[in-house]
């Protein structure tokens, strides 16, 4: 019996997948520590800029254009996303967790994506899995979203119920950034508060996340 994709995407995105997303704040620990993000109201605006104009946006566009890649186009897609990173604790958490997320899918599926950045190797498998792009997109940043909401809660802290709501509002978010499409050639990143602290954070003094 076929698995229903609602089902393989939920769990390539749950906090069970071992890809260790649960270590990496995204440059959101330092802008905590420096007192940019104080509260729940904080916390989502910070969330909702990164999804639109940093590296949500971008993620979707990497994992589109993987989706409808052929396998010698892959390797020129990894470099752009390789290159589009802004910092080198960006790299770092893109890249370990494309590999991470390769290795176990691999061990799923027989398909090894292991050497490509997390978004790309996202789009290449959910190809090959034959599952809807759309759908993975929105899984993926919904996953993505919730992940940072974690770290808020642990940092500034903000409690379940305020973490639950910020994660329900941006959920549609989510799903707009899926439906719009586009392709490389509208690759943008505006979201520079996100950016400068994911840069600043590799000199943080007590650091509990890797970005």
């Amino acid at each position: 019996m076929p698995i229903d994709p609602v089902l393989t995407l939920a769990q390539w995105f749950s906090p069970a997948f071992p890809v260790g997303a649960f270590a990496y704040s995204h440059g959101l620990e330092q802008a905590i520590a420096e007192g940019d993000v104080s509260d729940p109201a904080a916390l989502q605006a910070w969330i909702e800029d990164v999804l639109q104009f940093g590296a949500g946006r971008s993620d979707a566009l990497f994992i589109a254009a993987s989706f409808d890649a052929t396998e010698p186009e892959l390797e020129g897609i990894d470099a752009r996303a390789r290159a589009f990173t802004s910092s080198k604790e960006r790299l770092m958490e893109t890249d370990l967790l494309g590999a991470a997320f390769g290795r176990i899918a691999a061990s799923l599926s027989g398909d090894d994506v292991s050497k490509y950045t997390y978004p790309v190797a996202v789009g290449a498998a959910a190809r090959r899995a034959n599952l809807p792009l759309d759908l993975t997109i929105s899984m993926y940043l919904h996953a993505f979203t919730s992940s940072l909401v974690s770290v808020g809660q642990r940092l500034i802290p903000i409690g379940q119920t305020d973490g639950q709501q910020i994660i329900q509002t941006l959920a549609p978010l989510c799903q707009a950034i899926a439906a719009q499409g586009g392709t490389l050639d509208d690759l943008s990143s505006t979201a520079f508060a996100s950016d400068i602290a994911a840069m600043r954070h590799e000199t943080l003094n007590s650091r509990v996340f890797r970005t």
